[in-house]
């Protein structure tokens, strides 16, 4: 993870604020709680730049998305295609009626196109946000308080697509 979290500072992650200090921190918080729960490599990579492009919760975007193609060199194509997807997620659309027994139905909000993920990139998708969300919950009791009964029951929804750690964490962080 070094050069890639090295790469992920000279690209400015350290300069932007995030509900509970600054960006970096998060997303290297987002990196570990992945890798402790076993996630293939690529998808804590996707983790540690999970907000590379913006995303529909946080406006900045620490790269431009011409600069795609760098991202994957730094991390690797499979992992950024798991960070452009998260990027690209128009949350009111994916999350609004969520259904993981059916296929996700996705939109993506910078090309405005949709389109069902496959039941891989839904996983991937699922797992990278409850990692996203349960660890700004883990860091702020306020954050928990004032979301976490919604998340609860969006991750309920996801949960046929998460893995069983995953699953037994959003249990023991915010089941009432």
């Amino acid at each position: 993870m070094n050069l890639k979290f090295e790469a992920l500072k000279k690209l400015g992650a350290g300069e932007f604020e995030h509900l509970n200090g600054s960006l970096i921190e998060h997303l290297e918080a987002t990196y570990k709680l992945l890798k402790q729960w076993g996630a293939p490599e690529a998808l804590c990579d996707a983790g540690l730049y999970h907000a590379a492009y913006g995303t529909d919760g946080f406006d900045p975007n620490v790269v431009q998305l011409s600069r795609r193609n760098e991202i994957a060199s730094i991390i690797g194509q499979s992992a950024e295609a798991i960070v452009y997807l998260y990027c690209a997620c128009d949350r009111n659309v994916v999350f609004s009626d969520f259904n993981a027994a059916e296929p996700v139905k996705f939109r993506n909000r910078f090309t405005l196109s949709e389109f069902s993920l496959t039941k891989e990139q839904a996983m991937n998708f699922c797992e990278l946000t409850v990692a996203n969300e349960l660890e700004l919950v883990l860091a702020s009791d306020e954050f928990k308080t004032k979301h976490g009964s919604g998340l609860f029951d969006l991750f309920s929804k996801m949960a046929p697509l998460l893995s069983e750690v995953a699953n037994r964490s959003v249990n023991d962080v915010l089941s009432p």
